[in-house]
């Protein structure tokens, strides 16, 4: 009877053990997953500052390029890397896009993203400019310009862009800790497309660039 006890206990043990394992390599999974994502995060800041910084690629006057240090960033987090729905749309047309000029910019509606943020449903236009397409670095590139609740405040007045790539299947990943100001946010010598209507979202966005302070 008491060696049954025993093994009894053992074979609890041993299965508490087991189940407590998995759960640990799940979580390490998981926390694996977040510090990739992390680290893209940070990789993009860092270049975004770099050429910031450049004389070659910054839309920064000189006089406010000399003192750069860095962008203002809200703090990464990684529940805004959304994998969204892509739903093509290849019956689309080209359109003129308004620009923060006279020059109206011509794209397409390439997609639209379909997701669900801060508890609410998200439906957003992606677009492809046809003017760069010939070119062998732009040909996979889409553009996706939106508003949010902190434009004004926190944030650029005219909105934030993300740029995106063509995905494989139909899915597509939003990372808004990606987003950023257009460079007329820096420089008024710059032509910028103005975020159309369709692409408000609803709610605050608060990651990314944050407004520029002079």
């Amino acid at each position: 009877m008491k060696l049954f006890v025993i093994i009894a206990v053992m074979f609890m043990l041993f299965s508490c053990k087991q189940e407590k394992k998995y759960h640990d390599a799940d979580q390490d999974k998981k926390a694996l997953v977040t510090s990739d994502k992390l680290a893209d995060i940070l990789k993009f800041q860092e270049k975004l500052n770099a050429e910031f910084k450049d004389p070659e690629t910054s839309p920064l006057a000189d006089r406010f390029r000399i003192d750069f240090e860095t962008l203002d960033f809200f703090q990464p987090d990684t529940n805004y890397v959304i994998v969204a729905e892509f739903i093509r749309t290849p019956e689309a047309l080209p359109f003129s896009m308004p620009t923060t000029t006279e020059r109206e910019s011509t794209e397409v509606v390439y997609g639209i993203a379909k997701f669900t943020l801060n508890g609410k449903i998200q439906q957003l236009e992606i677009y492809q400019t046809p003017e760069l397409i010939s070119q062998e670095k732009y040909k996979n590139y889409l553009f996706l310009p939106f508003t949010d609740a902190t434009n004004g405040e926190e944030t650029y007045g005219g909105g934030r862009y993300l740029d995106l790539r063509i995905p494989d299947g139909n899915q597509i990943v939003l990372d808004f800790n990606k987003a950023y100001n257009p460079y007329c946010a820096y420089n008024k010598k710059y032509s910028c497309p103005l975020v159309p209507a369709v692409n408000n979202i609803d709610s605050e966005i608060r990651v990314g660039v944050k407004v520029f302070e002079h």
